[in-house]
């Protein structure tokens, strides 16, 4: 049974500039194994937008409660290049609230604008 969907589109150069003009923000946002690849380089503007998004599309599948940490959900890639979720604190306890057990995620970039699409599944 599906609890919740969210989507969530970020303006590549738009989420560039703020990422440029705030420098903690990553460390906020994002957790190490999100802002790097295995090969220890930096991930792209448009792969982090495209994470962005999906913690964005992530609240929303969970009725966009305030009191979410943006590091309390981490988008990972498997080998095979999908991605997925792994929640914890904040974004566990709302999800167990709502009795999510599955999420499923969809990342996407191109034309400059990265997108996200998560489903939350009892």
């Amino acid at each position: 049974m599906i609890v919740g969907v969210g989507i969530d589109v970020a303006e590549i150069d738009r989420f560039a500039a703020a990422m440029e003009r705030t420098p903690q923000l990553a460390e906020r946002l994002f957790l190490d194994g999100e802002l790097l690849l295995p090969s220890g380089e930096r991930r792209g503007m448009a792969s982090l937008a495209a994470r962005f998004a999906a913690k964005e599309a992530l609240a929303k599948a969970l009725g966009a409660p305030s009191g979410l940490r943006w590091t309390d959900a981490e988008v990972l890639t498997a080998d095979s290049g999908q991605p997925s979720l792994v929640v914890r604190g904040t974004v566990a306890a709302r999800a167990a609230a709502l009795g999510v057990l599955h999420w499923h995620v969809s990342l996407s970039h191109d034309a400059g604008v990265a997108s996200a699409v998560v489903i939350a599944e009892r």
